[in-house]
């Protein structure tokens, strides 16, 4: 399920980052009145943005308790389109990096931890993965709630009975965007392909892989699956999700690297849905008082 509560209000100011493509990302912070010494880097899901409930709420959770924020909108999420042909995607991390050393050039923060929702949480794990040798120390760890690390797993998921509501609503929003692309870079996909996608994976094979410049949609499953990385994690990463999430299966979870990577702990909970970890009557969710209690951790002593 979703989350069922609308969130706190929060004051975020924009940033505008250039990147080195062309192309921009739109940064939303949440600082503190006097210079903080830690940051919260938040990523949303598929489709998601800054504004979202569960990341304007965890915005306000570590706000509220001295650490600065900043959520970030991946490219073509943040209400206005991203000016080059391509997208964002689950195995996306060079945006993750630019915004993280920015943030790290700009602040001057001693601890840095990330947090990622659904897709985000794949992104956050497969980036600490890849660059985890290089990343400055001052990054802590990662947490990923409701994270497919199985591409492929996960997209055979969105085709269960009963997930409809999950595919149709991706699938609308994405196409609109991919009418958009096509407006403004004529010819670069069958357009015509929209109206006989019946499956996720024909999306995938006939415009993610494209945009991407990859052979087939079994090329950008591979490419964009977290477990295929998580192999090389030198930082700790709290993977938790739901055992009744009804898009992340077992076989979306990176089952066998957690009992072999010490740096990989992978938390199941009973209840959660999919991002779905509320409290009721509280102004927080689960998720922000399971991230900041392993954050706590992290920071112990330090």
């Amino acid at each position: 399920m979703l989350p069922a509560f609308g969130g706190p209000k929060v004051a975020y100011q924009r940033e505008r980052l250039e990147l080195a493509d062309g192309d921009f990302l739109d940064l939303d912070w949440l600082r503190q009145r006097t210079p903080a010494r830690q940051l919260v880097i938040l990523t949303h899901g598929l489709e998601g943005n800054s504004s979202r409930p569960y990341v304007r709420s965890a915005a306000r959770f570590f706000h509220d308790r001295g650490w600065d924020v900043l959520a970030w909108n991946c490219r073509s999420c943040s209400g206005e389109m991203n000016r080059l042909l391509r997208l964002y995607h689950h195995g996306e991390i060079g945006d993750i990096h630019a915004v993280t050393t920015h943030a790290l050039h700009q602040g001057g923060y001693g601890q840095v931890v990330l947090i990622g929702y659904s897709m985000g949480g794949a992104i956050t794990t497969k980036y600490l993965a890849v660059h985890g040798a290089s990343l400055p120390s001052a990054i802590l760890g990662g947490i990923a709630f409701s994270a497919p690390f199985d591409l492929a797993a996960s997209v055979a998921a969105l085709e269960l009975p009963g997930n409809g509501v999950y595919k149709k609503r991706f699938l609308q929003q994405l196409s609109q965007k991919i009418k958009v692309k096509n407006e403004r870079f004529p010819g670069v996909v069958d357009i015509r392909k929209l109206a006989e996608i019946r499956r996720w994976r024909d999306f995938d094979e006939w415009f993610t892989a494209p945009l991407l410049g990859l052979a087939s949609a079994a090329e950008f499953y591979d490419l964009a699956s977290a477990k295929n990385f998580v192999a090389t994690l030198q930082h700790p990463v709290l993977a938790v999700c739901a055992d009744n999430d009804p898009i992340i299966t077992e076989a979306c979870l990176p089952l066998a690297a957690a009992k072999t990577n010490p740096f990989l702990t992978l938390e199941r909970t009973d209840q959660g849905g999919h991002v779905g970890y509320t409290l009721p009557g509280k102004p927080y969710n689960w998720m922000d008082v399971r991230a900041w209690a392993e954050v706590e951790r992290w920071t112990a002593g330090c």
